[in-house]
């Protein structure tokens, strides 16, 4: 290298691009048959951000060529280019190096090998964009032939990016299949794509829309069709999208391959979920239900060794023996049971965790007066969901003076349900990616909460997870679907109504009875309807049953009930609504129509509307609810109070068959209560008789928003508040203050 070459070169690294640039041109000056001279200059010129004056030099220098010379002297320009973009990207320095490859495709659109590292260097530079075309090149090119050049390290980079930060780019998942379709090309990349693909469609779940993880992991269950893993995740995904016949093809799958119990409980419990979701199916789902409580017994009976996910998923399986009949103590007996299975299971896991908390933290509190409680509350409802409808009060009325209000969202949602519960929280923690539950409970530990309550219970089993390691010295459940049977919970908050008094027999937890109700709002807020008689061909003095709850509630029991109900109220129909599989409840409604001998013209089939506030200013169409049983509505009972409607309702023994009892007593109407199927057939047809005590009950209602404690979210704060007072004095009291 000639001296004014390394002094040129020393110039180029150390950023002093006019010095090496006039080298460059007395260079070109002496010698103009030296094409290098050209290259490097143009390169000095893209560095100085003159990037029309760089392809200006380059297309001068060729200008002169025939096509064989060009194309050499294009190598020669390319691999300049390279080894610079190379130099910039080891230093760090990945915008330059990405401006310097972008001008290499643009000389060689058809390099695949440089159009990967484009799209790696934009990543790391944060100058890749959901819009950006280069990832349908990749795939065109991919499609066609890969080379041999290409680097593999760098396909395998891109596509780990790819499906980590820009999954929902229109051509991610085209890109994913298009690498999918080279694992001839080594073991080596067979199993390292694999790998990638597997680990991160596991976190895909939980950031983008279902139906798009869904197109991925069919990817992955082309390759490992035999994956247990990947058939549940298949099977919860169609469950998620409304698709729940389809996720049985999976679920049952799952089942077949299954050897140990604990795979063998999370298919069937896949099973019954999808068969109770689209309804119509209650005699196969209760026929798999008692399938997977006699592997449950055999499980915890045989003392197997469990993976440690399984535990906390496990808890949640026992949910279902609500919806199939009402017998609270045989349900309670076998949830205490697995819980306490899982809760110690979770324990081994977390040896250090047990419990959680010490009285290090105690001796911070010698007396209740002398600070404001820490009170936590752990969800994945902080959000447009029924618990989130309902809790949100009682953030927004806590008394600061009192209470320092945490929350704990294990579901991130964007909307305005979960900014009201952020806004009026002392403190909101997003505790959604969290790997495990130990990392949740060490935050809500790390956060010396007095009280915590878990508000999802068996709804969603992540949280019993973590309330299984006890993260607070008093743990209490509220809202969610009933009690979880956890040793680690203290008290479950109920009210004189929704449970009998016989309840403490057989909950683990202390019952803790607030004076009036155990839920309260101050109301919900209405839309404008969508819906009008003429336009579901009903007249206008016909009388409307209505009966809005998901396939999970369609006991056909109930309605049996509900067409007997319709069979003797004259020109009357009943309309059906709610998520389910559409052709299964029309089928389970239509069958049972015909055996009652009722004509299905007497019954219409609502589509889902775009909101909660929408739905709820549907409601009007109706002139009596409809509930179900053994498992009564909850938020729709009390949206269905709240828009004045008259309600009829069956009451049981358990929890979930007596919310609509509670809310109806709290709002000062016995009329439409029952306790058998004679008394809901004879409330239903007598209110559909008789407008004037509809009319009645209507006036009732509309009274009760000004005096009931179901409308009084700020005075139910005050009782939770005085119960969070209690709890921790009994505590201080038991522990000697400490």
């Amino acid at each position: 290298m000639a001296n004014w070459q390394h002094q040129a070169s020393q110039y180029l690294w150390k950023g002093d691009y006019s010095q090496a640039a006039i080298l460059y041109e007395k260079a070109i000056e002496a010698h103009p048959e030296i094409k290098s001279y050209y290259w490097y200059l143009g390169l000095i010129l893209l560095l100085q951000g003159q990037e029309a004056e760089a392809q200006t030099t380059w297309l001068l220098a060729m200008a002169e060529g025939d096509s064989d010379r060009v194309e050499i002297w294009t190598r020669e320009l390319i691999d300049i280019l390279q080894e610079e973009a190379i130099g910039r990207a080891e230093l760090a320095d990945y915008k330059v190096a990405w401006v310097i490859r972008q001008h290499i495709r643009e000389i060689a659109p058809d390099n695949l090998d440089n159009l990967l590292k484009v799209i790696d260097l934009a990543i790391k530079a944060d100058l890749f964009t959901e819009d950006e075309t280069i990832l349908s090149e990749v795939v065109q090119l991919l499609q066609l032939d890969i080379s041999p050049d290409v680097d593999i390290n760098i396909l395998l980079q891109v596509l780990e990016d790819i499906l980590e930060s820009y999954p929902l780019h229109s051509h991610a998942l085209d890109f994913t299949e298009a690498c999918a379709e080279l694992q001839n090309i080594s073991l080596n990349y067979s199993q390292a794509f694999s790998q990638i693909l597997f680990d991160q469609t596991k976190s895909l779940m939980d950031k983008i829309p279902p139906k798009a993880a869904i197109n991925f992991l069919k990817i992955c269950y082309r390759i490992e069709p035999q994956n247990i893993s990947i058939l549940a995740s298949l099977a919860n995904l169609y469950q998620d999208t409304g698709r729940y016949l389809e996720s049985l093809e999976f679920a049952q799958q799952m089942l077949k391959l299954s050897q140990l119990s604990e795979d063998k409980i999370a298919a069937q419990y896949l099973i019954v979920r999808g068969l109770v979701q689209a309804g119509g199916y209650w005699e196969e789902a209760d026929r798999n239900y008692q399938d997977m409580e006699r592997e449950i017994h055999i499980l915890i009976e045989g003392n197997n060794i469990v993976n440690k996910d399984h535990f906390v998923n496990l808890i949640g399986t026992v949910v279902f023996s609500n919806y199939f009949g009402d017998n609270p103590q045989k349900s309670h007996q076998l949830r205490n049971k697995v819980s306490a299975f899982c809760q110690a299971g979770i324990h081994r896991y977390y040896a250090d965790t047990d419990p959680l908390y010490h009285h290090s933290i105690l001796s911070k509190c010698q007396n209740v007066t002398a600070r404001p409680l820490k009170i936590g509350y752990l969800s994945s409802c902080f959000r447009r969901h029924s618990v989130g409808w309902i809790a949100r009060w009682l953030f927004k009325y806590h008394d600061q003076d009192k209470v320092r209000v945490y929350a704990y969202s294990t579901n991130y949602a964007n909307d305005n349900v979960q900014g009201a519960i952020a806004n009026s929280a002392s403190h909101f923690h997003d505790v959604s990616k969290a790997k495990t539950v130990r990392e949740i409970a060490e935050h809500i530990y790390q956060d010396e909460i007095d009280i915590l309550i878990d508000l999802d219970s068996l709804t969603f089993s992540g949280a019993s997870g973590v309330m299984a390691l006890k993260s607070a010295p008093i743990q209490v459940t509220w809202l969610g679907s009933d009690a979880s049977g956890l040793p680690a919970i203290d008290y479950f908050i109920a009210d004189p109504y929704i449970l009998p008094e016989s309840a403490q027999d057989y909950y683990k937890a202390e019952i803790w009875r607030l004076p009036k109700t155990y839920v309260a709002v101050d109301g919900f807020e209405v839309g404008v309807p969508t819906l009008r008689r003429d336009l579901l061909d009903i007249e206008n003095d016909a009388v409307v049953y209505l009966s809005a709850q998901t396939g999970y509630k369609r006991h056909p029991d109930t309605v049996r009930l509900q067409m007997k109900i319709i069979k003797e109220v004259p020109n009357s129909y009943l309309l059906i609504k709610g998520l389910a599989d559409e052709e299964s409840i029309k089928y389970l409604f239509k069958q049972i129509a015909e055996e009652a001998g009722l004509s299905q013209n007497r019954l219409r089939f609502l589509s889902m509307v775009a909101s909660e506030e929408i739905h709820r200013a549907n409601l009007g169409i109706a002139d009596i609810i409809l509930d179900t049983y053994p498992y009564n509505g909850a938020t729709t009972t009390l949206e269905t109070l709240w828009m004045c409607i008259p309600l009829v309702t069956k009451v049981g023994q358990q929890f979930a068959a007596r919310n609509s009892y509670t809310m109806m007593m709290n709002a000062g109407i016995t009329e439409g209560i029952s306790w058998s199927d004679d008394e809901y057939v004879e409330w239903g047809i007598r209110l559909g008789k008789d407008e004037a005590l509809r009319q009645e009950v209507v006036w009732k209602l509309r009274q009760s928003r000004h005096t009931s404690p179901l409308w009084n979210g700020k005075q139910f704060t005050r009782e939770m508040e005085k119960a969070y007072e209690e709890m921790w004095r009994r505590y201080l009291d038991t522990s000697g203050g400490i």
